[in-house]
């Protein structure tokens, strides 16, 4: 029996030595981009750290804009250049169109039927035209003016009461009952103030955090298959289900609320600037006029898609807006100054006003350009064998396109690391639509985000309102300095902590 397990310990160690001798010596093609050493087994996923936008940076700091590094067995391309990220998105756009697959896209997204993670391809093709007609398009943004003006009228009431007690504002939090209830409102119909229907459950932003923070954790699992057992263990797995189905369990309830209202859902009794997301998207899978049949399950991968990302990504800007103008003094100062007085002694402010507020969009910009949203955006995948910039990138590699790096670097901005938005107003060219790629927030070509109007519509209101009728200061007269800017970790970067403020009614 000893001789046995001598035998089997050895043929152990003879198969691991094997191992780490294949994943020591993997032939790098040729032309492949720089590429820093990599370990057996794991490759170079030990040099990622908490922030991996940031660990990115360092990285490319050493070895270039595009870089070749392996996450296990996978070869990933990450991108930390304008011009290399052009390249990615405009001249080879469609052969890096494609997703990467992952058992948390999967088990999140509803099997890949979303727009944001689903496969390039025909059904790609007709969800995100379903979405952008009757949701995002130009057309349906304005006709929400009414919605995003009464929300934002909301939080402003909320926070005067605040004001006229020097109370602490948890902006954070209204940020996101803003951008929660205006998606709510257009997507589903009605307001919705936690998962589910008990006054008890989970909040949305509760669940938000914790969706967007699982979106952006590593499954070793997609990377060194063999490993995939360690997700049962750390309880990834049971976080992914676990969250999963509270999504399921309320997108169920808005979608039976809609069918137990019959002629609401199928729009007969109601005109087209009144009929919701939900409603759209029932019609049409009565219609069956797709090509294909629209089943529950891409009907809730859609709204999940419109109501998390419409959320979230939307909020974080205005939070670290807020941020950047409570840290810098002048800066606000000039904002107010210009808003004021283009408002003048109206009591409201309407999003005609907005055409004029050259600042403000300056503002957004520049806290786009700091703070993305997604500073990895979605990742990508090439479907063929394509030279970039003289390299050789092998079809199935993953490309990942650090855009926090790109709005940080220096050949693209003077001073990258200060927040200044007067350069947007020196170079008002530059937007964050896709075709300036020194700023991609959203991204660009194909696979850019589609909901761009749609979220700086609620931002630009909401944020002009913030500055037009009150006063600013931190809590306890700290001063800006001493305002704390830690990140959050997930897909989406937040603040770590709540914004925390004292507002002061404007006196004038």
């Amino acid at each position: 029996m000893l001789e046995l397990n001598e035998t089997f310990s050895l043929a152990l160690v003879a198969i691991f030595l094997i191992l780490v001798y294949r994943w020591s010596f993997t032939t790098i093609a040729k032309n492949s981009p720089p590429s820093p050493p990599k370990l057996p087994i794991i490759g170079n996923l030990h040099q990622l750290g908490v922030q991996t936008h940031r660990s990115l940076e360092a990285l490319s700091q050493r070895h270039g804009p595009l870089m070749l590094l392996h996450f296990g067995s996978v070869p990933v391309l990450v991108v930390s250049s304008a011009e290399a990220a052009r390249e990615i998105m405009r001249t080879h756009d469609l052969t890096f169109s494609n997703r990467p697959t992952s058992v948390i896209s999967e088990k999140l997204l509803y099997n890949y039927k979303d727009v944001a993670s689903a496969p390039y391809g025909e059904y790609w093709r007709q969800v995100k035209s379903i979405c952008v007609l009757n949701l995002l398009s130009n057309k349906r943004v304005r006709s929400f003016c009414l919605v995003r003006e009464e929300e934002t009228k909301s939080m402003i009431n909320e926070i005067t009461k605040y004001s006229s007690s020097s109370r602490v504002v948890n902006l954070s939090e209204l940020f996101v009952t803003l951008t929660n209830d205006v998606v709510c409102r257009v997507a589903l119909g009605r307001k919705y103030s936690s998962i589910d229907s008990k006054e008890d459950g989970k909040t949305f932003h509760e669940l938000l955090l914790e969706f967007g923070e699982l979106l952006g954790s590593l499954n070793i699992g997609d990377f060194i298959p063999w490993l995939a057992w360690l997700s049962r263990v750390n309880g990834l797995n049971a976080k992914l289900d676990k969250v999963a189905k509270q999504f399921d369990d309320f997108l169920d309830r808005v979608i039976q609320e809609h069918v137990d209202h019959g002629s609401k859902s199928t729009g007969d009794d109601r005109n087209e600037e009144q009929r919701d997301f939900v409603d759209v998207l029932l019609e049409i899978q009565k219609r069956n006029s797709l090509g294909f049949h629209l089943d529950i399950v891409s009907i809730k991968a859609l709204i999940l898609d419109m109501f998390a990302a419409g959320t979230d990504t939307t909020y974080t800007v205005l939070e670290w807006a807020m941020t950047e103008l409570l840290r810098h003094p002048r800066i606000m100062s000039k904002l107010q100054n210009e808003v004021r007085e283009i408002v003048g002694k109206k009591p409201d402010i309407t999003e005609q006003d907005l055409n004029e507020m050259h600042y403000l969009k300056a503002v957004i910009k520049e806290t786009l350009r700091l703070h993305p949203p997604i500073p990895l955006l979605v990742p990508r995948k090439s479907t063929q064998d394509v030279k970039i910039n003289g390299y050789d990138i092998k079809a199935n590699t993953q490309v990942i396109v650090n855009a926090w790096k790109i709005g940080r670097d220096s050949k693209s901005y003077h001073k990258p690391e200060e927040y200044d938005p007067e350069r947007f107003l020196i170079h008002s060219g530059i937007d964050y639509k896709g075709n300036d790629f020194q700023l991609i927030p959203f991204g660009a070509g194909r696979r850019i985000c589609p909901g761009i109007q749609f979220a700086m519509a609620i931002n630009e209101i909401a944020l002009a309102n913030l500055v037009h009728k009150f006063n600013w200061a931190l809590p306890g007269d700290a001063r800006s300095d001493d305002l704390d800017m830690t990140e959050s970790i997930g897909l989406t970067i937040h603040r770590k902590y709540p914004l925390k403020v004292v507002a002061s009614p404007n006196s004038c």
